[in-house]
């Protein structure tokens, strides 16, 4: 018997060491399979010309100026400017400034680069290419990423097999583009919000704090994911990067001015909600409209899969566990290997996962732009374990799933080159 379990236990670090450079290939792959499937088709006509305005075509090809310019769509026509010149009009301060300082200081280190030997110029201007190039550097945490959940959904499952088909799932991602290559926020919040979690499953609350902190800095949304996992000392402190801004905003736009702005005198003073409200019409059932309809069916997928399996969990873990807590039970005692053998997809401790998703989800249907979900989706451990679960579990419904994720995941691609929605 001990040989036994001596060989069991000397398996799983190997299965996990070659599972780990199988998913080192694989990510770089994917990425640079991101990264050329989006330049090459932004070398397409353009369906809107914005981004020749930023950069004009030139007569030779270069593949900075390429890279570039595959990079300029989107919400990216806001970070690139707050990057150049700070936030100078209102509807840019729904953009949190972590990715802008990410492209600037990229610039500011070319532009020292290209002038070293020959003095620096003063008030040198950054180059807009180079701003857009430190978007790009975002790129390089995809790999990290990957690496992140599989250990952490090690730490949460005890399984390297469900850790590695998790790990997996994350390299089809619903929203490619923005998670691989553009200088967007899904990578940078990825990453931190992943490597948090991480702290969390190890109960290491401090350093978690700090990078849900600085995930806050990139996305506002991982205040939801502070609330969720611990407590409430510690989710201040993740929150407090949030406030800090929105305390800037309020110094910038309501004191010391002769006509304060609408959204001055609200409880509590927030120019995020106003500014998402005013510019981007977000608000309950705001974007329950006809028109929007395709925007609807384009989330589906996602959105049903995260509902699907949040429902599958809240019913056979959650609320069992709630009823025996209600009647004065304890829960029912299962062996210290039972979620990684029998029931490998019910671990409690993934409950505060499910609840987060759950409570996003709702509020991507009501009261946001419900096409989003396609990038949130893919930022979110969840969505794997989910995908996960489909393998093991409904294999039909997986290779749907599957099928969806490589198709949708290189139409994306396309559609971001050439400058086609959904952002």
């Amino acid at each position: 018997m001990s040989t036994g379990s001596s060989q069991t236990s000397s398996a799983a670090p190997s299965a996990s060491h070659g599972h780990i450079r199988l998913l080192v290939i694989l990510s770089c792959c994917a990425t640079l399979l991101t990264i050329f499937l989006t330049t090459l088709s932004s070398q397409l006509p353009l369906f809107d010309s914005s981004p020749h305005i930023l950069l004009p075509p030139t007569p030779n090809f270069s593949i900075r100026r390429a890279l570039a310019s595959a990079s300029l769509r989107w919400d990216v026509f806001y970070f690139a400017p707050i990057a150049k010149d700070g936030y100078v009009y209102e509807q840019q301060w729904a953009f949190f400034p972590g990715v802008p300082c990410v492209m600037q200081t990229w610039a500011v280190f070319m532009n020292a680069v290209q002038h070293l030997g020959h003095g620096q110029r003063e008030n040198a201007s950054l180059e807009w290419e180079d701003i857009l190039l430190g978007g790009l550097t975002s790129s390089l945490l995809s790999l990290p990423s990957v690496l992140v959940l599989y250990d952490l959904t090690l730490t949460h499952f005890g399984s390297p097999s469900i850790a590695f088909l998790a790990s997996l799932m994350s390299l089809l991602p619903s929203s490619p583009a923005t998670l691989r290559m553009a200088g967007y926020s899904e990578p940078f919040f990825t990453f931190l919000s992943y490597t948090g979690m991480r702290f969390c499953a190890h109960r290491r609350w401090f350093l978690a704090a700090c990078c849900f902190a600085a995930a806050t800095t990139f996305r506002s949304n991982g205040i939801h994911v502070g609330r969720a996992l611990y407590a409430l000392a510690l989710s201040s402190f993740a929150v407090s990067f949030f406030v800090y801004y929105q305390y800037q905003a309020y110094r910038l736009f309501c004191e010391g001015t002769a006509t304060p702005a609408p959204w001055c005198s609200a409880f509590p003073p927030s120019i995020y909600t106003y500014v998402q409200g005013k510019y981007w019409n977000v608000g309950f059932l705001r974007y329950w409209t006809l028109q929007q309809l395709p925007n609807f069916l384009l989330g589906a997928p996602p959105l049903l899969l995260l509902l699907t399996f949040a429902t599958h969990y809240v019913r056979l873990a959650l609320v069992p566990r709630l009823v025996a807590f209600v009647r004065g039970r304890a829960p029912t005692r299962r062996s210290p290997d039972d979620h990684t053998t029998r029931l490998p997809f019910l671990s409690p401790t993934i409950a505060p996962h499910v609840i987060h998703a759950l409570v996003l989800c709702f509020v991507l249907i009501f009261a946001s732009h419900t096409q989003i979900v396609l990038r949130f989706a893919a930022a979110m451990p969840l969505t794997y374990w989910a995908a996960a679960w489909l393998v093991v579990e409904r294999p039909g419904w997986a290779r749907w799933w599957i099928g969806w994720s490589v198709l949708w995941g290189a139409i994306s691609c396309v559609l971001w080159g050439v400058f086609l929605p959904p952002a």
